[in-house]
């Protein structure tokens, strides 16, 4: 249990609503800040202010997926206000405090950094990014299936990574019956390709192996899909980037192109955000429980 535990939860969108029904579940006290526009209510959990916080009992603060920008902003889908976690409030909660954020930012490292708290970065742990393959994965095939003209059965597909997400988007895609190819850059994640029934190419080879392609879905955050590998790509392909911004594919040139093309980030939330909220609530629970024991 996190009875008496104090969380202050700062923006988000509706992931955030099932984290806050399993701390509620587990008796925390819960500060939602930017959350004016939401009409459930949730025991031990109030609506408050930045300003009206008591930071000198709270003991871990709560960012969403999207974290904090460069510019400091935390953005919310239940608030039109502008919420700006600032040093002075981290200067005032107990040495203890840790903040947990899905992904982390240069201003966000540096502002722990001055008033010496610890982050937990959530989508760098291994678990977290496997359960969030799942809906990721379900959603890639959603928008296959909404931008192109063919089934997916038989289509020449690519996946750009084998990574703890790339890995799930190839073997769901495969099980569809696509021709998956996989474009990689280490040996051994060639062979793993070779051995899981794929067409391994490395990303060196990119502009010849894509140029067939029907679907071409990146998960690397690194420009991989230049202009020069799109210049010779069919006009009928579709491309999704899921890699965190900026992505791995020239979205400017591919539109130039006329290509169809889209950068889709925390596709989990926009799919299936209950799925991918009692994930992150999951794990943020067990996280909390070890920080009040340690």
């Amino acid at each position: 249990m996190l009875t008496g535990i104090h969380v202050v939860m700062i923006g988000g969108d509706a992931r955030q609503l099932e984290i806050i029904r399993k701390l509620s579940t587990l008796d925390a006290r819960i500060s939602l800040v930017g959350f004016d526009q939401l009409n459930d209510g949730f025991i031990g959990a109030n609506k408050q202010e930045l300003s009206e916080i008591d930071w000198g009992t709270a003991e871990a603060i709560l960012l969403p997926v999207g974290g904090m920008s460069n510019d400091g902003f935390i953005n919310s889908v239940f608030s039109n206000e502008k919420l700006k976690l600032e040093e002075i409030h981290l200067s005032e909660t107990p040495e203890t405090c840790t903040i947990y954020t899905g992904i982390s930012s240069d201003r966000l490292e540096k502002l722990a950094k001055k008033t010496k708290r610890q982050i937990a970065v959530l989508m760098n742990r291994d678990d977290v990014a496997i359960y969030n393959s799942i809906p990721t994965a379900e959603g890639a095939v959603m928008l296959a299936i909404q931008h192109t003209d063919t089934t997916i059965h038989h289509a020449k597909v690519a996946v750009l990574g084998l990574g703890r997400i790339g890995l799930t988007i190839a073997k769901t895609f495969k099980s569809l019956g696509a021709d998956v190819s996989v474009g990689v850059r280490e040996s051994a994640l060639l062979a793993r390709a070779f051995e899981l029934g794929m067409r391994p190419f490395s990303i060196d080879r990119a502009k010849e192996a894509l140029s067939e392609m029907d679907i071409v879905i990146n998960t690397i955050p690194a420009k991989v899909v230049t202009a020069n590998v799109l210049t010779e790509m069919k006009q009928h392909a579709f491309l999704l980037d899921l890699a965190s911004k900026p992505g791995g594919i020239d979205l400017t040139y591919a539109e130039k192109r006329g290509l169809k093309a889209m950068l889709v980030p925390g596709l989990p939330g926009m799919v299936a955000p209950k799925t991918a909220g009692k994930i992150l609530a999951n794990v943020l629970s067990d996280l909390l429980l070890e920080q009040i024991q340690s």
